[in-house]
């Protein structure tokens, strides 16, 4: 890849308002290629620096953020990290979308596996993210052994719950982890009159379909010993401020959201995007068994392989969307 200093960079628009969001004057918005933390940047960086189509044109910071501003195959990128857990994917997705004209997000990482067919270096690329640690915490009830006293307002909010999944089939399927009670995060949208409780959010359904046509193009992708990976595209990823390590509740989350794998970012990012109107998708590439197997986590001899496997497909994303754009 190339480095160039260039200052061609006009982005808003001379007429602003005094407050409120910036307009851009460009007509070819970017894709934000984002990640988590170090292995999984290294991996994006160490791929696209062996191509000589891929220009990086400017490194800046923002608030202590890196932003690397450049072109994929002639398409304008912006490259950043968001770091670990949910408040901070949240708060530099936005900053990202308020700095720069981002129309597409594609985010890749690694993430703990609660499919149980799922090893190492897998990947998943889930249709919908949930919250799965937006909860209550509540006292047992001493006179009923086994059940839990429930505030008012969430047994209120338990029979919306269940009244949606009686039309919902993506909606989960709640039950409590012991004191645990699964609640939704209320979310506010430019033409909503007041909050309302989401359970998910869904990808962009081109962005899934252009990612299952890369999967059928792209070469297969392998492990460092040769041994060729699984990609499942669809189904449930769950999202929380917990990096989860136990068995039971690995269990819990697949019964309850029938979910694919776990992680602390990509929720986050999805409520950004799905407030902000702009398209997104997540590949997650199995680092670890999120408590599944026997003995200590291993999360930290595969993230760098993982995250390897992961922009392989992202790369293959990308040389999709460089097609599509080439044909508008």
């Amino acid at each position: 890849a190339q480095l160039m200093c260039v200052s061609f960079w006009v982005l808003a628009s001379p007429k602003q308002t005094e407050f409120g969001p910036r307009t851009f004057n460009v007509e070819n918005r970017w894709t934000a290629i984002v990640s988590a933390y170090d292995p999984e940047i290294t991996a994006i960086n160490s791929a696209f620096a062996t191509l000589d189509d891929v220009k990086i044109d400017r490194v800046m910071s923002i608030k202590g953020v890196k932003y690397q501003l450049g072109s994929y195959k002639g398409e304008p990128i912006v490259i950043f990290t968001t770091g670990i857990s949910i408040p901070n994917a949240a708060m530099t997705m936005q900053m990202a979308l308020d700095y720069f004209p981002i129309d597409k997000v594609i985010m890749m990482g690694i993430a703990g596996a609660v499919n149980p067919s799922f090893e190492p270096g897998d990947i998943a690329i889930p249709e919908r993210w949930y919250f799965h640690d937006e909860s209550v915490y509540v006292n047992p009830d001493p006179e009923k052994p086994g059940e839990y006293i429930l505030p008012s307002y969430y047994e209120d909010a338990l029979a919306r719950y269940q009244a949606r999944a009686e039309t919902d089939p993506h909606a989960p399927k709640y039950t409590n982890f012991g004191m645990i009670h699964p609640e939704e995060m209320s979310i506010v949208k430019a033409g909503w009159d007041s909050p309302r409780q989401v359970p998910y959010f869904t990808a962009t359904p081109k962005l899934v379909e252009l990612t299952e046509t890369a999967l059928s193009t792209i070469e297969p992708i392998t492990m460092p010993s040769g041994k060729i990976i699984t990609v499942s595209i669809g189904g449930n990823g769950v999202t929380g401020s917990v990096f989860a390590d136990n068995g039971a509740y690995r269990l819990w989350l697949r019964d309850v959201y029938s979910a694919e794998v776990t992680e602390m970012e990509s929720a986050a990012i999805a409520q950004v995007c799905f407030v902000n109107n702009v398209d997104w998708i997540i590949i997650r590439s199995v680092s670890d068994l999120a408590g599944g197997q026997p003995g200590k986590n291993a999360e930290n001899v595969f993230d760098a392989i993982a995250s390897g496997t992961g922009t392989k497909l992202m790369m293959g994303l990308l040389d999709q969307l460089v097609l599509v754009e080439a044909t508008q």
